[in-house]
């Protein structure tokens, strides 16, 4: 293991960009930097922030493509458990950290370096996310965090920049903007405040389209596999989707909620495909699961949801609601047409072989019951409260009271 080597999630931001010429001036360390690609870069975008980390003095740099592993690992669990947190966010950006973090170590490991290093400030979730995965797989490793460590401001980190001969342009965008395949976040002022909401320009995606149009999703198994009768690889699925979605200002909302640390936050996000699929999904499984199921689903969804955000994704309790949910889907399959219009959208219906309602059962008449049957049925399920009121005379007249 070389001690003098560090490996450095890198973003190409500010904090991750003076992290690289302190580590290897202030700490005397040979930096390699990673930067991790759950989607949310293009190629362009890839290429600059490569050569920006070789400017910064890193020796060395890779790019790791993980999207169809975060997919695989976790995005299809969260359209599975049809997670919103807070019945709002479907965990647009905190879901990929911890996968981040996984392919950080992974490299660094592969190089034998002792030490791991992030940008991350002492403020938000991040910092927990990366260093949980860092502490317990690797716990020889010496985990840095400079920018909470030295607990620095964006003006020190910029004059730090320029002394060391990189006169980058920092210019601070009124948002901030944290873009990704499931969903993209948006920070500014007006989220620091609970009665602030963002204008139509704070958002990547404005809103340009007009009238509507209809979507259909094909799901196996509970995976999105085709949209509009063509096959697609998930990944592409979603991206295919947010291209067509995101133009109508489909997807839009504010999360608030609690950070890991303990603290109330609030947040903007647009992710059109994310809660198209997510209610699109749900419609399919009303028809085709069971009561049990889809109760206990989404029990295990919400539990899902919130280890997930809160960097608890290597506990084994992840990987047996996972087999639960796999275990559960194997009959989600079927079609599902979404109206898009400008910010909103409608689940319109499905068709399924699985579909439950074809049984004929819902209507004007069942196929397994007769009237008779269901005359003795309701006697046998109100037996217990005629028991309960013919003893508790009071409690009966309270009932017709009400």
């Amino acid at each position: 293991m070389e001690t003098n080597a560090v490996v450095l999630a890198f973003s190409g931001g500010l904090d991750t960009s003076f992290c690289v010429p302190y580590l290897k001036n202030e700490r005397n360390l040979e930096v390699h930097t990673v930067t991790v690609n759950t989607g949310g870069f293009s190629p362009e975008e890839v290429k600059a922030i490569e050569e920006r980390a070789l400017k910064l003095g890193a020796k060395s740099h890779v790019t790791i493509d993980a999207a169809e592993t975060y997919y695989q690992k976790g995005i299809k669990y969260l359209i599975y458990g049809n997670v919103l947190k807070n019945d709002t966010y479907p965990l647009s950006v905190s879901s990929e950290r911890i996968f981040q973090a996984i392919e950080v170590l992974k490299y660094a490991k592969k190089i034998g370096a002792g030490n791991v290093a992030h940008g991350s400030t002492g403020a938000g979730n991040d910092q927990v996310r990366f260093d949980i995965v860092f502490d317990i797989l690797a716990p020889e490793m010496k985990i840095i965090a400079p920018v909470r460590e030295l607990a620095s401001t964006r003006i020190e980190e910029i004059n730090y920049l320029k002394e060391h001969g990189f006169n980058f342009d920092w210019k601070k965008s009124k948002y901030s903007i944290n873009q990704g395949l499931w969903g993209t976040s948006v920070g500014g002022q007006e989220t620091l405040d609970s009665a602030g909401y963002l204008p139509e320009e704070a958002y990547p995606s404005q809103a340009v389209k007009k009238g509507s149009e209809v979507v259909s999703i094909g799901f196996e198994h509970g995976e999105p596999v085709s949209l509009n009768g063509v096959r697609e690889k998930p990944v592409e699925l979603i991206r295919k989707l947010n291209t067509i979605a995101a133009p109508y200002g489909i997807g839009r909302d504010i999360h608030v909620g609690d950070t890991i640390i303990g603290i109330k936050g609030r947040v903007a996000f647009e992710a059109a495909a994310p809660l198209i699929i997510i209610k699109a999904h749900h419609l399919l499984e009303k028809h085709v699961l069971t009561q049990g199921q889809l109760y206990w689903k989404g029990e295990l969804a919400g539990w899902y949801g919130k280890l997930m955000h809160e960097a608890q994704y290597l506990d084994p309790v992840m990987r047996n609601i996972e087999k639960f949910f796999d275990d559960a889907e194997k009959t989600v399959t079927g079609t599902v047409n979404v109206e898009l219009k400008p910010y909103s959208f409608f689940t319109q219906g499905i068709k399924s072989d699985y579909d439950m309602m074809k049984a004929g059962e819902y209507g004007e008449k069942s196929s397994f019951l007769s009237g008779a049957d269901i005359v003795g049925f309701t006697k046998v399920l109100a037996n217990p409260m005629r028991i309960y009121y013919s003893l508790n005379k009071d409690a009966g007249k309270e009932a017709t009271e009400l």
